[in-house]
């Protein structure tokens, strides 16, 4: 399996170019959404001023994206004083397979602050359960560590709206980016998978991610905590949000997915 940042690593400031998205890191038939979503993040970042800060960004995942050749495609749609909005598309045969739109801002000075978002109770992360090997995990499951303390593992049965544990990089130990965080996020499987008995297909139809403040300076061995929470599940889809936490309680990110479950 290809480092996840020697993959990142392929993409420079050219605002259209070529890259190779390697076997290894599949879910089904197409490979894992965090790695392409970080893709598109490093891509985008050229198009922002050094001092605006990531605040959300939206990715659809339009159609499988396959290994092999890719074209990455970067606009700014508008650069402002304090924002700027930035669109990245991959294509594979001349089609667009995922799209994302990138929000950069620069802090500035307010009266509100909200920011004691408290992170829930929560089982040791020795007691948590790690994901088992086997057919029904994709395989680029392998270069992440799961410890599970909240709901149950996939495919068990579990009706709990929670789900959620502790991640880490298995192997890949270096400063953590957003990049890096958006492969930990999207690691975990949709919380609808806990809702069944055996294994069912499901994939991301669209993705938002906030980034409330700067990234700690953290590993990206080290443990984060995540917890997403079913918002409502019917007629083949869900809808679920989730919070990140670094290993000192500090909000990191949030996410909210809409899914599609073929069970």
């Amino acid at each position: 399996m290809q480092n996840f940042d020697a993959i990142l690593g392929q993409i420079t400031d050219a605002p259209k170019q070529q890259i190779q998205l390697p076997a290894g890191w599949g879910q089904g038939r197409a490979l894992f959404g965090g790695l392409t979503a970080a893709l598109a993040w490093r891509h985008a970042a050229a198009g922002a001023a050094p001092d605006q800060q990531l605040r959300a960004m939206t990715v659809s995942f339009v159609a499988p994206v396959l290994d092999g050749s890719a074209e990455l495609q970067r606009r700014v749609l508008r650069q402002g004083k304090n924002v700027t909005q930035v669109a990245v598309d991959i294509v594979q045969q001349n089609e667009i397979v995922l799209t994302a739109l990138l929000s950069y801002g620069r802090a500035r000075s307010s009266a509100i602050q909200v920011t004691d978002t408290p992170n829930p109770s929560k089982r040791p992360m020795t007691e948590g359960q790690s994901f088992p090997e086997g057919v029904a995990f994709p395989e680029f499951t392998r270069a992440f560590d799961y410890r599970v303390t909240i709901g149950g593992l996939p495919f068990c049965g579990s009706k709990s709206r929670e789900f959620g544990g502790y991640m880490r990089f298995r192997e890949l130990d270096t400063p953590v980016t957003i990049g890096k965080l958006l492969g930990l996020v999207d690691a975990w499987p949709p919380a609808l998978l806990t809702h069944v008995t055996k294994p069912t297909p499901a994939s991301s139809l669209t993705w938002t991610i906030e980034f409330p403040g700067e990234i700690p300076a953290k590993s990206s061995h080290a443990w984060w905590h995540y917890v997403a929470t079913i918002d409502y599940a019917a007629d083949g889809y869900g809808h679920t949000h989730a919070h990140i936490w670094d290993d000192e309680g500090q909000l990191v990110a949030i996410s909210r997915q809409t899914v599609t479950v073929f069970g």
